[in-house]
């Protein structure tokens, strides 16, 4: 991670970024809003299966498996081709996160591991750790130079003090530095863009701005296209404070349509209680 110079909270100084505070207090809004919802005071558990279910969906739509949700949905098995694998992944990390929470912020490379191993699902020795020097990685829609195991392996480590050490970061800037170091690093050998995208979930449950899950960011990056998915990623790599700014406005916007979505969902069930 690349980040503005050696501040003692370097997550926090990215929250001053310009245009991180107006993303940041535009997020806050639309979450608010979901949960103002009235159904969300009687409904919430329906919310939550609706929004992972979809969440599930919309990650496994940037891996390369862009299903119908209603084919998802009627789907029973997920071992046939390589696309229902994927989604087959995708919808055990969104199962499996929830369980992880407390576990987040005293020890992140635990959960990071685990959530490999669960969305690998195999008996590969190279599952459920960070990759080795010489191992490659299957990750073909992430077209980035691939740092060494070496730098992967210091900068996770990084990473890891960063959360462990807390701070005054807002959960996005977090939740972005987090998603966006995941996959410029791809880690793991497999199942990279998956694993940052449920640890980007994780830490806005975790952090109490989505203590319901019902605003999954997943959702809305699938719907900004993997086009702009990719090329805000871009400005993250960089390492530049406006290619850093613009990648948390991006994970950003997407929390805000996974909001949007939930409050679909919310308006479709006050409709049907009428």
């Amino acid at each position: 991670m690349s980040t503005t110079g050696a501040s003692a909270d370097p997550l926090a100084a990215l929250g001053s970024l310009p245009g991180v505070p107006e993303a940041v207090e535009s997020v806050r809004k639309a979450v608010d809003r979901v949960y103002g919802h009235r159904i969300m005071r009687r409904r919430s558990n329906e919310i939550t299966s609706e929004a992972a279910l979809r969440g599930a969906r919309g990650s496994a739509a940037l891996s390369g498996a862009d299903w119908a949700l209603e084919e998802v949905r009627r789907r029973t098995d997920f071992s046939g081709d390589d696309e229902a694998r994927m989604m087959g992944a995708a919808l055990r990390l969104t199962a499996e996160a929830g369980q992880l929470l407390s576990i987040w912020r005293q020890s992140p490379l635990r959960v990071l591991a685990r959530l490999h191993l669960v969305a690998a699902a195999d008996g590969d020795e190279r599952v459920g750790r960070p990759r080795q020097e010489g191992e490659a990685v299957d990750e073909p829609l992430i077209e980035l130079p691939l740092p060494s195991a070496a730098e992967a392996h210091g900068r996770l480590d990084g990473l890891a003090e960063l959360i462990i050490a807390g701070g005054s970061a807002p959960a996005l800037v977090t939740a972005a530095v987090v998603h966006g170091e995941l996959l410029a690093l791809r880690p793991f050998t497999s199942h990279n863009g998956l694993v940052a995208r449920t640890a980007e979930r994780v830490v806005l449950v975790g952090s109490g701005l989505d203590p319901k899950s019902v605003c999954a960011a997943e959702v809305g990056h699938a719907e900004l296209g993997r086009a702009a998915y990719l090329a805000a990623l871009d400005g993250y790599v960089s390492g530049t404070p406006e290619g850093m700014a613009s990648w948390i406005a991006h994970c950003g916007k997407a929390v805000e349509l996974g909001a949007r979505e939930s409050m679909a969902v919310c308006e479709a069930l006050q409709r049907g209680a009428a």
